[in-house]
């Protein structure tokens, strides 16, 4: 208990959201005047500011959020100085004795974090952090040899030897009120002074039809996902024409729903005999896990090459044409062109889509996947610091457990495969809708009315691609 006098904050980043939120809740049961706050930051050295697909999702929870502080006794309060600033100002403004927040795993963050508790300490302050956003925790996993892992597989394998996943902690049903000073009650900038949401042109009309930011939608869209598509799954994620995949990563990439809600949810479902299904589910946490383990013990993910080897391939030279004709969904290539438009259009592209939306991009077209990333950063809703870079040099075969250098989608292959009657193009690409089921995946061999042709050809590009590779004087990890 901190001394008769001191009251309680709460730093929230990453972690969106009032259940599940293990320093909020121990926070709350100091029963101490309480201030929460949540800092927007772009101003604090190396954290890489968000992409605008993301402030956009940013905005709206964070009035969700408020809305819910105020109904159980608490408020706000906004910021946007550099985070260690606006801690200690906090601090000192309230006469805190407690400082809570939930672990994260990027190193500019975790840099900010060991300083906060380093001044904490100093100032007779406690600082109390807690594992709230990964089910296991980077430094927990090792290799017998002690090191990080570098394959998924065993990976994966460890983490599920390793214990128990906790249960998640249930949201506070009160909030002590926050603390007040003789000012009145800490500063907060409104929402809208922060100009998260676009303008000139307002291009969200999409991703508002599209999602429901805020801990409410995040909870209905997983049981939703529980009561059916997780049996199916295993073929179901892969039809980007149906509701077959969960479409719960913008919700984790917050965390306004929690891994521990999401694992236990399903064991909840499937007490005794998991189904194949559920299990390739879970294994995709487990692949999320992978990357932000990845992440902690390679910080500059998002930048550099994983396997140095990569350091001296050649790319090709940088068209702006063919760029601009990638990110607009102008390809000629049906399926990265209708990943590319749903992208645009709602914030969230279908996975195996993004696959072979990505290779196409560096592969096709020999552009550095830092490139794709960047546009990735800045229009997926659920991009975060480790799924996005991890994902993209995974595709480009630069990245840890890459995809093999000759494995090249072919995107005729692929919507022939996996959306045969052209479900999915033609809800994206108009142009191509009265097209039959066989011409469609190929549009350049009849009259597809405003559609343009190929970018390139993809027996060409592809051998292009396979020679850059070979050049690469690869090695072995």
């Amino acid at each position: 208990m901190a001394p008769t006098g001191k009251t309680s904050l709460v730093w929230l980043r990453d972690d969106l959201r009032l259940d599940d939120n293990p320093a909020l809740a121990e926070a709350a049961g100091l029963g101490l005047p309480l201030t929460v706050v949540y800092i927007l930051e772009e101003e604090s050295v190396g954290v890489r500011p968000l992409g605008g697909a993301s402030r956009w999702w940013l905005h709206h929870f964070l009035a969700t959020l408020s809305a819910a502080l105020e109904a159980r006794g608490s408020r706000l309060v906004l910021r946007r100085e550099p985070s260690g600033d606006v801690i200690r100002k906090l601090a000192t403004e309230t006469n805190a004795g407690h400082i809570f927040w939930n672990r994260r795993y990027g190193l500019p963050e975790r840099t900010i974090d060991a300083e906060l508790k380093d001044w904490a300490g100093g100032n007779g302050i406690e600082a109390s952090s807690f594992q709230a956003n990964l089910l296991f925790e980077p430094w927990t996993i090792r290799t017998g040899a002690g090191g990080p892992y570098k394959v998924y597989s065993p990976f994966w394998r460890a983490c599920l030897a390793s214990g128990d996943i906790r249960e998640p902690v249930d949201s506070p049903a009160a909030l002590p009120a926050p603390a007040a000073s003789g000012r009145g009650l800490p500063a907060s900038d409104p929402l809208k002074s922060w100009q998260l949401l676009p303008s000139s042109p307002d291009w969200s009309g999409g991703l508002a039809a599209t999602w429901e930011p805020g801990e409410e939608g995040a909870l209905r869209r997983l049981e939703d996902f529980l009561d059916g598509p997780i049996e199916h799954y295993g073929a179901g994620r892969n039809i980007p024409g149906a509701e077959g995949s969960s479409r719960l990563s913008p919700h984790l990439r917050f965390s306004e729903v929690s891994p521990f809600r999401v694992w236990h949810g399903i064991r909840r479902r499937f007490p005794r005999n998991v189904p194949a299904d559920v299990g390739t589910f879970r294994s995709e946490l487990g692949w999320r896990e992978f990357n932000w383990h990845l992440l902690y013990h390679n910080p500059d993910l998002a930048t550099r090459n994983y396997r140095p080897a990569f350091d001296n391939f050649q790319w090709g030279r940088l068209s702006r044409q063919e760029l601009a004709a990638w990110q607009q969904g102008r390809t000629g290539y049906p399926l990265v062109d209708a990943g590319m438009r749903q992208l645009w259009q709602t914030g969230w592209m279908h996975n195996r889509v993004r696959m072979a939306a990505a290779s196409f991009l560096v592969k096709n077209l020999l552009m550095d996947w830092r490139i794709g990333e960047q546009w990735f950063w800045d229009t997926l809703v659920d991009a975060d610091g480790a799924n996005n870079p991890a994902n993209w040099q995974w595709v480009a075969g630069s990245g840890a457990d890459a995809s093999p250098y000759y494995r090249i989608f072919n995107p005729v292959t692929q919507s022939r495969k996996f959306d045969p009657d052209g479900r999915y193009l033609r809800t994206f690409i108009p142009e191509l809708e009265k097209l039959s089921g066989k011409e469609i995946h190929e549009p350049w061999t009849t009259e597809a009315d405003g559609y343009p042709e190929p970018l390139v050809d993809l027996a060409e590009s592809r051998e292009r691609a396979l020679e850059a590779y070979r050049q690469l004087d690869d090695g072995q990890d």
